[in-house]
């Protein structure tokens, strides 16, 4: 008995992941301002629209970073999808970043 064969994902519709990210940061500081900076255009390049992003304050929000184990800015946490991951710095180590996002196989 002969089976008709579909290409494979011929009607699948691509899973958009969304990436939660928490950014933790000193207002104002030079390495917190580079780091929303090197944020942006690696969000904006990379995951287009299917991220969520917080920027978390921790001179306006201490009990926030506190709780959330932040003692060192700029901080850079992948809440969703798992494995979770964090990242300290300024991310201007790009690979770094996308390793940590999960990010794989694209240019850096």
């Amino acid at each position: 008995m002969a089976r008709k064969s579909r290409p494979r994902n011929a009607h699948a519709v691509p899973a958009a992941t969304v990436v939660v990210l928490v950014l933790y940061i000193a207002e104002g500081g030079p390495n917190s301002v580079q780091a929303v900076a090197n944020l942006d255009a690696i969000c904006k390049e990379h995951l287009q629209d299917n991220f969520r992003l917080e920027i978390v304050d921790v001179l306006e929000c201490p009990q926030r970073a506190l709780a959330d184990g932040i003692v060192v800015t700029p901080s850079l946490t992948k809440l969703s999808p798992s494995p979770s991951a964090r990242i300290v710095g300024n991310l201007s180590d790009k690979g770094s970043v996308l390793r940590a996002l999960g990010i794989v196989g694209t240019s850096q």
